[in-house]
């Protein structure tokens, strides 16, 4: 290649030098080596040439290189040291001048290789191989290979200058090579591109670098493979000819290589695949014995012991670690994540101690970078199934301090052999102060007698590892004692202040406020990472902390401590991450309180506030109660004590819990500065941590003796010297004033804070004042710190009064209450300070503008009016006093709080305080009235009312009635004024608005309405009369469309509330509440006298109706209000009262029958409660004025609407009245006492349906008839009470309809013949008749219960002991049949009969009673529901042919009912006659002669399977079948239908092939003869398998009978088998007869002799079949 050296002198003194050296080998080689000299004369013959050839000298030596250098290889041969000297110093200045080429420089490799061998000149060999590497790229491939095995072997020679040299030395090459690579990587490859990296050629390790890789590149590759090679002790591939290597050597050369160019492996594919294939594994590989390894544990029972680990190895592979995580983590996310677990485990205290320094260390120098950090919580602790790396991190390095202190006292020294030095005693100290020869004493920890002195200092932000630089250490090293501990501390510090910068990024000024406002705007991702940051963090974090600021013995080390802590909170209350937040400010809150106080005060909140587990094993705390004293104890010895006072009373201590002085030292008031320093700079994100420092700040000043002051400061109390033991040190006092001063600042400081913070913190002073309040209840001096700075908050943020004026009012309301006296006096003082303040405070719009501020200042004072102690209401109306003479001429919208005030009354005071606040309101009606704004005279009226429902004293009730009259005249008198006022103030009206003057009587009437419903008779009677007087007196004022609000929300409210309370009201005699008056029996109860004020009321309203008709109409919504009126006239007339039921129904007659005929006379009911004259004069034109003319038009239209809505209350009456009552809980029946309406009741309901239906019968619709069927049947249920029952229900002979039940089959029949003679549309009700009707009969057999009522049936009542008794259906039921019947009749071929499936139903109903039979209530129902049925299929079956689709489901009904009416489930019953039953199997027949008539006939227009089914009923009533299995039958005489049997089977012979051709009845004469032979089959065999189980005993009668049949039943069919035409029968016919025959044969064992019989003549038959077959039949095919 090319020599860069261009200068001609230099080449030219190069040519001159080598012409010497060559003269100088010459005269050296002279004597013993003649083809050295020779060899040197001919190079020098040849280096003349080259320069008298051409000017550049260079460009001709490196060509002839490879020749000019070898003489001196030849010398170098000779071994001769002066030769050797000589020639490799010629050479070297070769290489240095870079005049070599490649193969010279082979050469000289081969060269050096001999010398190495043979042991010379080492020194001078790797000088000349660095030389001839580091000067250019010659050497590469294999020939850099073999110079560098050459080194590594000279490194492992004896000679200790050789061999540092040799490290050196290879060092230094292995650098040149991968720094060849960053040269080769800057030059780019015209027009190349990169090649794919194949995975497979990286795999399988070869001498020979990946395809992918440039030159350079290739041979780093080979190189760094090698050395792992190398590391892992196995052969190299590259690095042929290595003897031997030392495994630490080789990690320091990896270790340099990773640390010193991680671009090569970041750039390469396949260096990357290195470190993940072979680096990883090595290091995993070689930190096994430190996995396995145990300190101070037996070895375990393996043939092989665990290899301790060897310190030169595991600081090295740490040291490697730290690189791979620090540069290559992007690459090795798995990897690190076993890398960094494997570090946390080394903390183990199993492992050495210097192990656990190491990792350390480690840990220290990943801790100081936040972007790892980031990255670790990233990759692992945010991912669901991974490591939690960071936690763990945290977890381990805490756990390791608190180890440091759990050991015993002497394991304070080092694991290791050294011997414990001085600083492992702590030195000597007085009352918590170091005492010695003038020397400060060290920083230290001290916990539970262990001491621990902080051994270094490191700055922030900065790693200096001790242990990992010791490179030549072999032994492991003397751990420092504390060194450990110092590093795990200063470790957790940088954590933090990583995390910190995480969060809020790099801190550009100390302002923390400022911090926190600019760290706002976040987005989603990074908010999850920076919560996750703190949660995988915080729990161990906050263990050590805590643990080493109760340890720290040193003010700045508590001060970094205390930094990190509010560092850390902060953090979390700017995230809102509460937990955390509490949990840290709670350790804060814990190191400010002696020790006992930590036990005591906080481990409520503490424990709420962290999480289960939350912290890691070996947490330090200590609850035990025999540790108080040695915490107290430590606690002194760690710092000074500069205060003793009395502690506290908590609510949840028992009294005197606390007896003995509590000591504050100064690490306690440091502490508590910076508690102070939190919550003043960090207020906006303390949250409902308020509570916890709030509640600490609370005992310090308690302890403190610093007490509250008027406006909520604190002072030094003076009778500071009075309490037991109460010390305070020169040095506090002096700090007191500047503490209190804090304090002040803190809570002044709040008027900064935002809403939702200041929310925060009135909610903590609210809780820690509730505490008080708890402590108080027991009668213990409580802490006034809460409540002052309550008010002192709360009068520093007035500015804001709307934000804070709830919450701190509340609160106080509530110490208002309490049953403490002072306390209670202090909140009512406080309450009305803070309305006196707030209403003398300057706002920015005045106060008597602001309606709104107005209300909520003077809110708690009206809420005064909730406590139920006089004194506070007395105090609070004294207030209103003062309040009225301060501010009464501006108290423009504070009227209705004052009148608030003074209504707010409640039973339970006082008469006088009643009386005084009546004379009250009696001042303000009187004094006050003219000034009240207008739109605030409703508040008067409701203050009027309040008293007359008082019901303490009756004659200020009484009075306050008459003061309403009073008032109502005033609005009268003053009406104009008034009116003008109240519209003036209502700008807008919408438009079913009434006018506001209209409004305000409507407020005068809803209250007298109130009043109307009072407990007292007497109030009540009052109330009314005068409600009714004012409508009469005044109502002409009233507009037309206030009559709306009238009726609604006047008169039918009044209905309903004394509907809703008289049926509350006690039924029992209040002997009490009379005394010794004498009433009347019809008024001796509650509820007698609600039932005259329910008449009196209903009647008012009535009349009210009937005298204001023609104005009513005119409301718009007449029709409505009707139905109303009607309701609660159909409410009334539900009520079990007997005189409210028929005042109601006199009601109901009364408007129904309204004409213009009852109104006068209902005015003149009306006008009997006479206003004054004057009033009535001068209202009258208006009256009639607003009364509207009505045409005849009008009423007829009125008139319609009237029956409809009479017919909707009739509906309704009729559903009430009949529901049933509800069950009692847990599901028992209702007892006796429960309403039921009376049969007399329900008849003259019944009763009344026909006259009305011919009035509404033109809109009678389905709807309607559903609804009167309904009632109906709910009326029919209904039970007869027992002692009621003899008089209504017909005695049992004499079974006859109740006139109930006459009753409502008169209403069906009416309702039957309107529909037959009405329109098509009322014709479609047919359906729903018939339901109604077939509901009647399902009655007969199932008799109905009403709701859960437990009653008897009519036959079973014996005496009146019974409750209820049902009625007796039986002839109600029979009738209802017959209407079915005839109704059928008529309308069976009506299209809406037919769609609607009435067949089906009737079917379907009539199948009940079929089914039941003899189980039926009366045999008389059966017999004439089957004779019904013949009847109805008679009609209904033409029409089901014709119209089949519509009767599709039909005939599977039909078919049910028949098979279980032919064969009941019920056994006919013993003790029948034998007349009856062939009366019943007469009927039987009857329905077999009806299928053989009208049904079988016609099967070519009749479903199938129907056909089916009955070819299956037809075949088995053909046969005697017996309905007993077993061998014995004791009912030997049960009856057997032969007569039934023998119509079956004809009827299927009939419809068998015998004189039959058509040919399209094959499918049921197939059917009928392939059915009938497979139920003799199975008979016969079922007969010969018993006969063989019974042996010697006979079969039942019964069974034998059966056999019988079946064999005479096959006779006859053989016989009409060969009679057939040949054509008819199929051939399956014939395979079944044939199959039957060995069936038969088996029976021919059979003892009975009417069975021998019948078989011999059944096998007579099969004689004509054993003659082989005519040859005609087999040519007759199907």
């Amino acid at each position: 290649m090319a020599s860069p050296l261009k200068d001609p002198h230099i080449a030219k003194k190069l040519v001159e030098n080598l012409q010497g050296d060559l003269r100088s080998l010459s005269a050296e080689g002279k004597r013993k080596y003649p083809h050295v000299k020779e060899a040197s004369e001919q190079i020098q013959l040849k280096l003349r040439t080259i320069c008298t050839k051409s000017e550049d000298v260079m460009s001709g030596l490196v060509p002839a290189s490879a020749e000019i250098i070898q003489p001196f290889v030849m010398g170098c041969d000779t071994k001769n040291q002066k030769i050797v000297h000589l020639c490799l110093t010629a050479v070297q200045r070769l290489i240095s001048h870079e005049a070599i080429s490649v193969t010279a420089a082979d050469n000289i490799i081969g060269m050096l290789w001999n010398l190495m061998e043979a042991g010379l000149e080492e020194l001078k060999l790797l000088q000349t191989a660095i030389i001839l590497i580091t000067t250019n790229s010659v050497v590469q491939h294999d020939s850099l290979a073999k110079a560098l095995v050459l080194c590594f072997r000279l490194h492992f020679t004896k000679d200790s200058t050789t061999i540092n040299t040799a490290a050196a030395t290879i060092k230094h090459l292995v650098s040149c090579v991968f720094e060849r690579v960053v040269t080769e990587d800057k030059v780019p490859i015209p027009g190349s591109t990169t090649s794919e990296v194949n995975l497979e050629e990286l795999k399988a390790h070869s001498k020979t670098p990946p395809h992918s890789l440039r030159p350079c590149a290739g041979d780093a590759y080979l190189l760094f493979q090698d050395l792992c090679q190398l590391v892992n002790a196995d052969q190299p591939f590259w690095l042929i000819g290595m003897t031997e290597m030392t495994r630490t050597f080789g990690l320091e050369l990896l270790e340099a290589v990773l640390t010193s160019f991680p671009q090569i492996f970041l750039q390469h594919q396949e260096f990357s695949f290195q470190l993940k294939e072979k680096v990883c594994p090595l290091v995993i590989k070689l930190f096994s014995p430190s996995l396995k390894y145990r300190q101070g544990m037996p070895p375990p029972p393996s043939p092989t012991p665990v290899e301790r680990p060897f310190f030169p190895i595991v600081m090295r592979l740490l040291r490697i670690v730290c690189a791979l995580i620090k540069h290559y983590y992007c690459l090795l996310v798995t990897e690190c994540e076993i890398f960094l677990s494997l570090l946390v485990k080394f903390l183990d205290s199993e492992k050495p101690n210097w192990q656990r320094c190491l990792a350390l260390e480690v840990l220290h120098k990943l801790s100081v970078q936040p972007d790892l950090l980031r990255s670790f919580t990233q990759s692992y602790d945010m991912k669901l199934h991974s490591t939690k790396i960071f936690r763990d991190i945290v977890n381990g390095v805490g756990t390791y301090i608190q180890s440091q202190f759990m050991n015993s006292a002497t394991s304070t020294t080092s694991t290791g052999n050294k011997a414990p030095d001085t600083h492992g005693t702590p030195p000597a100290l007085v009352g918590g102060l170091p005492v010695g020869g003038g020397v400060t004493p060290q920083a230290a920890f001290m916990y539970r007698g262990v001491w621990i002195p902080i051994v270094f200092t490191v700055p922030a932000g900065q790693a200096r590892p001790t242990y990992l630089e010791m490179l030549d250490k072999v032994e492991p090293p003397a751990i420092a004692d504390g060194y450990g501990l110092s590093l795990a501390f200063y470790c957790l510090l940088e954590v933090v202040k990583s995390v910190r910068i995480l969060v809020q990024g790099e801190p550009e000024t100390e302002s923390q406020t400022q911090k926190s406002s600019v760290k706002r705007n976040i987005s989603a991702e990074e908010r999850v990472l920076d919560e996750e940051l703190i949660n995988s963090s915080w729990c161990g974090m906050l263990a050590a902390l805590s643990l080493l600021l109760d340890a720290s013995t040193d003010e700045s080390a508590t001060e970094a401590v205390l930094k990190s802590m509010k560092m850390f909170g902060e953090l979390c209350g700017e995230l809102e991450m509460t937990i955390p937040r509490d949990a840290f400010i709670t350790a804060l809150c814990k190191a400010s309180l002696p020790p006992h106080y930590t036990l005591t005060i906080l481990n409520s909140t503490a424990a709420a506030a962290q999480s289960p587990g939350s912290q890691p094993k070996g947490d330090h705390s200590r609850s035990s109660s025999q540790d108080l004293a040695s915490m107290a104890t430590e606690s002194v010895e760690r710092s000074q004590v500069v205060a003793v006072g009395t502690p506290l009373p908590t609510a949840s201590l028992p009294v005197g819990a606390h007896q003995g002085p509590v000591m504050l030292t100064a690490k306690n008031i440091q502490c508590m500065r910076s508690l102070l320093s939190v919550a003043h700079c960090n207020g906006g994100v303390l949250g409902t941590a308020w509570h916890l420092v709030l509640t600490t700040l609370q005992h310090l000043v308690w302890i403190l003796g610093l007490k509250p002051s008027s406006g909520g400061s604190l002072k030094a109390s003076q009778q500071i010297s009075d309490s037991s033991n109460a010390v305070i040190t020169t040095a506090v006092m002096a700090d007191l004033p500047v503490l209190a001063s804090m304090l002040s600042r803190l809570f002044e400081s709040s008027q900064y804070l935002d809403d939702v913070a200041l929310h925060h913190l009135i909610d903590a002073l609210c809780k820690l004042s509730c505490e008080s309040m708890e402590l108080a209840y027991t009668n213990r001096e409580p802490s006034l710190f809460a409540v002052a700075k309550l008010l002192e908050t709360g009068l520093v943020n007035l500015h804001r009064v709307e934000v804070l004026w709830r919450p701190v009012t509340n609160h106080l309301l509530e110490v208002c209450q309490h049953p403490h006296q002072g306390m209670r006096c202090w909140g009512a003082e406080a309450v009305t300070t803070m309305v006196k303040a707030a209403l003398s405070h300057k706002y920015a719009t005045e106060l008597h503008e602001n309606v709104k501020l107005q209300s909520m200042i003077l809110g708690p004072l009206q809420e005064l009016s909730d406590i139920p102690q006089s004194d506070i209401r007395q105090k609070q109306l004294e207030c209103v006093l003062q309040v009225l003479h301060n501010n009464g001429d501006k108290l423009l919208h504070g009227w209705p709080l004052i009148l608030g005030v003074i209504g707010a009354l409640n039973n339970d005071q006082g008469e006088k305080l009643i009386q005084t606040a009546f004379q009250s309101l009696q001042l303000v009606v009187t004094d006050f009235l003219p000034i009240i704004p207008c739109v605030y005279l409703q508040d008067c009226v409701e203050v009027a009312a309040k008293f007359g429902l008082q019901n303490r004293e009756l004659n200020i009730s009484l009075t306050a009635i008459g003061l309403l009259w009073n008032i109502s005249d005033f609005f009268y008198q003053n009406r104009q004024r008034i009116e003008s006022e109240l519209n003036a103030s209502q700008k807008t009206t919408k438009a079913d608005d009434i006018p506001p003057f209209d409004a305000l009587w409507m407020g005068l009437y809803i209250k007298q309405g109130q009043l109307c419903v009072d407990q007292r008779p007497a109030v009540r009677k009052s109330a009314g009369q005068t409600l009714f007087s004012t409508i009469s007196a005044h109502g002409g004022l009233l507009q037309t469309g206030t009559w709306k609000k009238v009726v609604w929300q006047v008169l039918f409210p009044l209905l309903e509330n004394v509907q809703k309370l008289s049926s509350t009201a006690s039924n029992v005699k209040d002997e009490a509440a009379t005394g010794n008056i004498l009433i009347h029996h019809s008024r001796d109860t509650a509820e007698k006298q609600w039932a005259e004020t329910c008449v009196l009321s209903l009647a008012g309203v009535a009349r009210t109706f009937n005298a204001k008709r023609k104005i009513l109409q005119t409301i718009g919504d007449f029709p409505r209000a009707w139905s109303l009126l009607l309701e609660y006239i159909e409410t009334n007339a539900m009520c079990s009262n007997a005189e409210v039921s028929l005042a109601a129904l006199k009601s109901f007659q009364e408007i129904l029958q309204m004409s213009s005929e009852t109104k006068d006379k209902s005015d003149e009911l009306l006008t009997l409660m006479k206003p004054p004259s004057e009033v009535v004069m001068s209202r009258s034109e208006d009256v009639n004025k607003m009364l509207p003319r009505t045409t005849s038009g009008e009423d007829s239209d009125l008139d319609l609407s009237l029956w409809t809505a009479a017919w909707k209350v009739w509906l309704n009456i009729g559903a009430n009245a009949t529901k049933p009552p509800p069950s009692s809980p847990g599901g028992k029946p209702p007892d006796r006492g429960v309403y039921v309406p009376s049969q007399a009741f329900l008849t003259a309901l019944v009763q009344t349906f026909p006259p009305l239906f011919e009035h509404i019968k033109t809109r009678f619709v389905a709807a309607d008839l559903q609804k009167l069927s309904s009632v109906l049947r709910t009326a029919l249920c209904v039970p007869v009470h027992g002692d009621a029952s003899p008089f209504i229900i017909p005695s049992y002979p004499d079974v006859t309809t109740t006139p109930l039940q006459e009753a409502s089959l008169t209403a069906m029949d009416v309702l039957i013949k309107a529909v037959q003679s009405g329109p098509e549309s009322m014709q479609s009700m047919y359906p729903d008749i018939f339901d109604q009707l077939l509901t009647f009969v399902e009655f007969g057999v199932r008799v109905p219960k009403f709701g859960q009522i437990e009653a008897k049936a009519f036959g079973a009542v014996k005496g009146p002991q019974v409750d209820w008794v049902t009625m007796n259906f039986v002839p109600f039921a029979e009738k209802s049949v017959d209407m079915v019947v005839n109704l059928y009749i008529v309308a069976a071929k009506h299209p809406v009969v037919i769609q609607a499936h009435v067949l089906q139903k009737i079917i379907q109903t009539f199948r009940l009673p079929l089914s039941y039979k003899y189980a039926c209530p009366s045999p008389s129902t059966w017999v004439l529901v089957i004779n019904s049925l013949l009847t109805v299929l008679g009609v209904g079956l033409p029409v089901a042919r014709k119209q089949g689709a519509a009767f599709q489901d039909m005939w599977a009904e039909l078919a049910k009912t028949l098979e279980e009416f032919l064969f009941p489930k019920q056994p006919s019953p013993t003790t029948l006659s034998m007349e009856d039953f062939q009366r019943d199997e007469t009927i039987d027949c009857k329905v077999v002669q009806m299928i053989r008539d009208d049904i079988l006939p016609y099967s070519s227009s009749i479903p199938s399977d129907f056909v089916k089914q009955i070819m299956k009923l037809l075949n088995r009533g053909s046969i005697h079948s017996t309905s007993s299995d077993s061998f014995i039958d004791t009912d030997s005489s049960k009856k057997l239908r032969e007569e039934f049997a023998k119509t079956c089977f004809e009827t299927l012979l009939q419809f068998s092939f015998i004189n039959k051709s058509r040919s399209e009845e094959g499918g049921i004469t197939k059917m009928a003869v392939m059915s009938l032979l497979q139920r003799c089959q199975e008979v016969v065999r079922k007969h010969v398998d018993d006969e063989r189980l019974s042996g010697k005993c006979p079969l039942p009668r019964p069974r034998l009978a059966e056999m019988a049949s079946v064999l005479k039943a096959i006779t006859t069919l053989l016989r009409s088998l060969k009679q057939a035409q040949p054509g008819n029968v199929d051939k399956a016919v014939w395979k079944l007869v044939l199959q039957l025959y060995p069936c038969l044969v088996d029976c021919t064992t059979s003892p009975s002799p009417s069975v021998c019989k019948a078989l011999r003549d059944a096998l007579h038959e099969y004689s004509d079949l054993l003659s082989p077959p005519t040859p005609t039949i087999t040519n007759g095919t199907t």
